[in-house]
């Protein structure tokens, strides 16, 4: 078992992109992203035979004044845990991050699955707070707008109508806008400008960033991924009074479109909080939930966390964040996000 250093990082990635099991969230340059943007060490562990790579545990240490100490897999991210051929490399980098966890003296190791482990009665489960998306993707873009339910198709067509375009650009300031404006609304800090173009400079043309324009001017963006045959938009947002022109709808249906032009055969929607508004809204689109297995390994902790929005405990600070200006929210969110993973 050994560190991951820039030598190893090609085998790294190969690795990833032929295990089934291998994410665009497991990808090695993620480790640059959390390190240049946030400052966060990030022990990513290497399973061996020989010279060949067998086994990956991408970890992010998140030491905040907020929210603790704690060693995530992965961090900030939707998936995460080890990736290995067979269940004896599995349990050998488990090993090995639960050795690091005890030596950094973490409240706890966490594992974000998409599906559950064996890890064993050391390890405690909660698969019922997030969910995930995926959909598979038509040919052609008769028969993905077909394919979607008959109300959300509707609002793109709305979209279309109200003469919406999108266009592959890279105004970090603008997606950095339409983000900081859907974080506020929905009580949350945003990320800096400096990780959004740091995720851009770090993953190139695997990362892409589209804007919405109405014929007044910009009204959405949105940061996608794509990995292998899969397009994964992450962050968005879009102006709140575009939204009666179908200006959500429209962006995902761009996104889309977009992608099975490019190759993708699927859709993955992401993570979100099992009945909440995002959550719905992936539904009505058409996509089943499949829930996401988040795994913990107590270390000095001693029951699960929960730094979930949904905690009441933090009901009256995600009011105020709602109320505050946006030019103020904006200046705040990463002073508080970098801290939340």
């Amino acid at each position: 078992m050994v560190a991951l250093d820039a030598r190893l990082e090609p085998q790294w990635d190969a690795f990833v992109r032929d295990q089934e099991a291998g994410t665009f969230y497991h990808l090695s340059g993620w480790r640059h992203v959390f390190a240049r943007a946030f400052g966060h060490d990030c022990p990513y562990l290497v399973a061996l035979a020989g010279d060949r790579v067998v086994g990956v545990l991408p970890l992010v240490h998140l030491k905040t004044p907020l929210f603790g100490n704690r060693l995530v897999s992965t961090a900030f991210l939707v998936y995460g845990g080890p990736v290995a051929i067979d269940h004896r490399v599995r349990a050998a980098l488990t090993g090995a991050a639960v050795e690091r966890a005890e030596a950094l003296g973490v409240s706890h190791l966490e594992y974000r699955s998409l599906v559950p482990g064996e890890e064993g009665r050391d390890w405690q489960v909660e698969s019922a707070r997030y969910a995930t998306f995926f959909k598979d993707l038509h040919d052609t873009d008769e028969a993905n707008l077909k394919a979607i339910p008959r109300k959300q198709r509707a609002e793109v067509r709305k979209g279309i109508k109200a003469g919406l375009t999108s266009e592959v650009a890279g105004d970090v300031d603008l997606l950095h806008h339409f983000l900081a404006l859907s974080f506020r609304n929905l009580g949350t800090p945003a990320f800096s400008k400096r990780y959004l173009r740091t995720i851009l400079d770090v993953f190139g043309d695997a990362a892409e960033l589209l804007t919405i324009q109405a014929p007044a001017g910009p009204v959405g963006a949105v940061l996608s991924f794509h990995f292998r045959d899969q397009v994964l938009p992450y962050y968005s947002g879009t102006q709140v009074e575009a939204r009666a022109q179908g200006v959500n709808d429209f962006l995902y249906w761009e996104v889309m479109r977009r992608a099975v032009a490019r190759g993708a055969r699927r859709f993955d929607f992401g993570r979100s909080k099992v009945d909440t508004g995002p959550y719905k809204f992936k539904k009505y689109w058409g996509f089943e939930p499949v829930p996401l297995h988040y795994e913990y390994r107590l270390v000095r902790a001693t029951e699960v966390p929960d730094a979930s929005p949904m905690n009441p405990k933090y009901r009256l600070a995600i009011a105020a964040w709602k109320r505050l200006p946006l030019p103020v929210s904006k200046r705040l969110g990463p002073l508080l996000s970098w801290q939340l993973g």
